[in-house]
């Protein structure tokens, strides 16, 4: 069933072979790794696999607990400044957490392709953040073969119960008790989706993996069973989460001390149960999760009664039935043009691919390059109040038609039957020409595409999703955006990993204010709208084609994620900034609402005295624009293939708003 090819070695307890320097200027330089001496006769000649170098050749072991370790637990900051773009000769990984960027660097090294790579990534970052990712959770993947040459979506959104009704999320029960769920729709069984990452990762793996699948767990149940130091962004969630999570009897034992307190950072934290899982998992593949006693601790708690503390739970109605029905699914990528460029994202029922593009394709008629941001630094520049404006008006007009047209197209067919009708050349042209360029339009109307459901979404900023990008020695190239929702989920905690509560991105209420039909309402089998846009960007080719592989990138973020997305690409794109000060640019845009947002955790935004005395917010107040300075929660991962002295290298950057860390065969140009 899986590739019989020769085992990778498993890491040591916490990854100690792998090495890099964590990439924030003006640090001290850090010891050098210690070298085992070559015989007298050969000079000695580092490895740089794996390993970020400094200006002075100087590198730090991940895991070490030594000066500059990026794993070290720091204090979440909100923003990291000084980071600087990593260059790789062949292969490179870019995610969210060093140790996860080390599991998957390693694999890489191996020979190795992304999608290899991807499983240990994703299982690494299980355990590591788990109040974003984990087995309990779904996702979207984006594939280039470079062989082939072939776009690849694949799907693995979580999916409503077979018995779910329109107003599952809504009502205890239809007919007998129509009250809210308890204590919350989101804290109860009725959030959580039937999972979807680990068929997930099994389908892309088995479809272009070439090491042996059992062989791809190792780091990850090495750092479960020995222990990984609680970090920055897991503390601040234990903490901020404390009342729900001590709900759940597995999550208040493996996230509290005895007396009740959160763990806190820097805590050496050991989950011997999610060893036990991915160990099963790695043996018999993702059936263990979907059928077995593992399904069936599943069932068991999404069908829990009471809470910990003794209060009334509303079970969830997924049966084991459901577990063994679902499957992840290969669908056909979201392609379209944008100046010389193909951009290829995530088709339904994620609508990131379709709000990415209808906003590039908006913009398009726009000269952007004029408009990019001032005094360019390491951290993006300042963006200035035109280009945001224009920018952010897009995206309105992106969302509103998101919103009403958008849903899983296996239940709800998009205008037309095709992404075309909303993504074509001269319909982005009229909702372009609606743009004023001195006056915001506040919430605005989706394009008359015809009679359909009207969708909703609140489009909140959630904090429950992790986004990692990969590029192997092939050329093959992976990036993924996998989720619990919120932070930690639905509270749900079995063998090792938290539940998501996915299904609350359904729309609650099935009929609009008119009792029109909401597209994205609940119905039995059905996968909510999800905002993740993973993305491809590819050169077009001389006949116009998709051509060479230019660049990946995606982000977390909720319903903000397209907005994310777009800046990133704009700033490559247009502005010519580069792998780091793109991922680092200041979050800015707007959903379908008067609030323009510009992340005030930015190093260039000034949120004194209300934002005024920022030129870029009272410029964006003078053009109509609501703007709000709140913090924002991207978390961008990107690699671009550029030239650097006539060769062709890859250069990666992610967002100083995690704790990501860039690794690969890296070298200092």
């Amino acid at each position: 069933m899986y590739k019989n090819k020769p085992a990778l070695t498993a890491l040591a307890a916490a990854v100690l072979a792998a090495v890099m320097l964590a990439s924030c200027g003006g640090d001290d330089p850090s010891p050098p790794v210690a070298v085992t001496p070559a015989p007298p006769s050969q000079p000695v000649v580092p490895d740089t696999s794996c390993q970020i170098l400094s200006s002075d050749g100087n590198a730090v072991v991940v895991g070490s607990d030594q000066p500059g370790d990026p794993a070290l637990p720091e204090p979440a900051s909100g923003y990291r400044t000084g980071l600087k773009p990593v260059y790789a000769k062949k292969f490179m990984v870019s995610s969210s957490n060093a140790l996860a960027s080390v599991a998957g660097c390693t694999v890489l090294k191996q020979g190795g392709t992304a999608a290899d790579a991807a499983v240990a990534v994703q299982a690494v970052l299980g355990l590591t953040v788990p109040e974003a990712t984990g087995l309990g959770s779904g996702g979207f993947m984006i594939y280039y073969d470079a062989a082939a040459k072939t776009v690849q979506a694949y799907d693995g959104r979580e999916s409503a119960p077979a018995a779910a009704t329109a107003n599952y999320l809504r009502y205890v029960d239809d007919v007998a008790d129509q009250t809210a769920p308890k204590p919350s729709a989101r804290a109860s069984g009725r959030s959580i989706g039937t999972i979807g990452v680990p068929r997930l990762i099994e389908r892309v793996q088995k479809e272009h993996g070439t090491l042996a699948w059992k062989d791809l767990f190792g780091d990850a149940i090495s750092l479960s069973t020995n222990g990984f130091k609680i970090g920055g962004r897991l503390a601040q969630a234990i903490s901020s989460n404390a009342a729900a999570l001590k709900r759940d009897p597995e999550a208040l034992a493996y996230f509290f001390e005895a007396d009740g307190t959160p763990k806190a950072l820097g805590t050496l934290l050991k989950n011997p149960a999610y060893a036990r899982t991915l160990t099963a998992m790695a043996a018999g593949g993702a059936d263990v999760l979907y059928t077995g006693q593992i399904a069936a601790d599943i069932i068991a708690k999404i069908g829990s009664t009471q809470g910990a503390d003794g209060n009334p739970t509303t079970p969830g109605k997924t049966t084991l039935a459901d577990l063994a029905a679902y499957q992840a699914k290969l669908r056909d990528p979201v392609c379209t043009t944008y100046r010389a460029y193909w951009v290829c994202g995530t088709p339904p029922p994620s609508s990131g691919g379709i709000t990415v593009a209808s906003a590039l394709g908006i913009l398009e008629n726009f000269d952007l390059a004029p408009l990019k941001p001032t005094a360019i630094d390491l951290e993006g520049g300042k963006p200035t109040v035109q280009g945001v404006h224009l920018i952010s008006e897009a995206e309105r007009l992106a969302y509103a038609d998101r919103d009403k047209y958008v849903a899983d197209t296996d239940f709800v067919p998009l205008p037309g039957g095709t992404w075309d009708t909303m993504l074509n050349k001269p319909y982005l042209q009229s909702r372009a020409a609606l743009i004023s360029p001195t006056l915001s339009m506040g919430v605005t109307t989706a394009g008359n595409l015809g009679a359909v459901p009207l969708g909703v979404d609140a489009n909140l900023i959630e904090h429950g999703t992790n986004q990692f990008t990969i590029v192997d020695g092939k050329g093959n190239v992976l990036t993924a955006t996998t989720t619990v929702e919120s932070s930690m989920g639905s509270f749900h905690m079995t063998n090792g990993f938290l539940l998501n509560n996915q299904l609350t991105d359904f729309s609650a209420n099935p009929l609009d204010g008119g009792g029109n039909p909401i597209a994205n309402r609940v119905a039995p089998g059905k996968r909510p709208r999800s905002s993740m846009a993973p993305t491809l960007v590819f050169k077009k080719a001389a006949d116009g084609s998709i051509g060479e592989f230019f660049m990946a990138t995606g982000s977390p973020g909720g319903g903000t994620i397209p907005q994310y997305v777009v800046k990133t690409l704009v700033g490559v794109l247009d502005w010519g900034l580069d792998a780091q000060q793109s991922s680092g640019l200041v979050d800015f845009g707007a959903s379908n609402s008067a609030t323009t947002t510009v992340g005030g955790e930015h190093p260039n935004v000034n949120t004194a005295n209300s934002g005024n005395d920022d030129p870029l917010i009272a410029g964006l107040r003078a053009l109509g624009h609501t703007v709000s300075t709140s913090s924002q929660a991207s978390g961008i991962n990107s690699i671009i293939r550029t030239q650097l002295n006539g060769a062709a290298v890859l250069m990666g950057g992610t967002d100083p708003r995690r704790e990501g860390v860039v690794l690969g065969d890296t070298f200092n140009p």
